[in-house]
């Protein structure tokens, strides 16, 4: 395997990760908040939590990586415009993944909280829950256009 194709298979993998993830745990918070269920949503939001750790986040550190070196190995510009698209999205989908892991810390222990003193859920539980919906949408939005960039690589201006 040339080194070229080791590293494009490490970019799509660690894509197919990050996406995959991403919506995978999003569908699991949704659905056992949903619920309304307490336990379930303290366990999604544990588990989640862990997802996030285990893979969203070394993926998000092997996806500018791998994109540096595949950028320089094929000698793109840093200039391209559906490069700087690209990397502009994924400050994007940053900037909504980060407060959403807190988010999600905070969802946990509210939940727990209130499971182990057999309480409702708090109001500031559906508002870290609200906030938490409203931004995974431009995180995931910003993905797909990215993944349509690279496959693309359109002239943009």
């Amino acid at each position: 395997m040339t080194m070229y194709a080791l590293i494009k298979f490490v970019h799509i993998v660690s894509a197919t990760v990050l996406f995959g993830t991403g919506l995978g745990t999003a569908f699991f918070m949704w659905m056992s908040h949903r619920t309304g269920n307490i336990v379930a949503i303290a366990s999604a939001a544990r588990i989640t939590v862990r997802a996030d750790w285990l893979f969203t986040a070394p993926a998000v550190i092997l996806q500018p990586l791998s994109g540096v070196l595949l950028m320089r190995l094929v000698g793109y510009p840093a200039t391209s415009s559906w490069l700087v698209v690209a990397i502009g999205l994924y400050v994007l989908a940053g900037a909504c993944w980060l407060p959403v892991v807190a988010l999600q810390l905070r969802m946990h222990d509210l939940a727990t909280r209130a499971v182990r003193e057999s309480s409702e859920l708090p109001s500031q539980y559906y508002r870290c829950m609200r906030w938490w919906f409203v931004l995974g949408w431009p995180a995931f939005a910003a993905v797909l256009a990215i993944f349509w960039l690279m496959v693309a690589k359109p002239a943009l201006w």
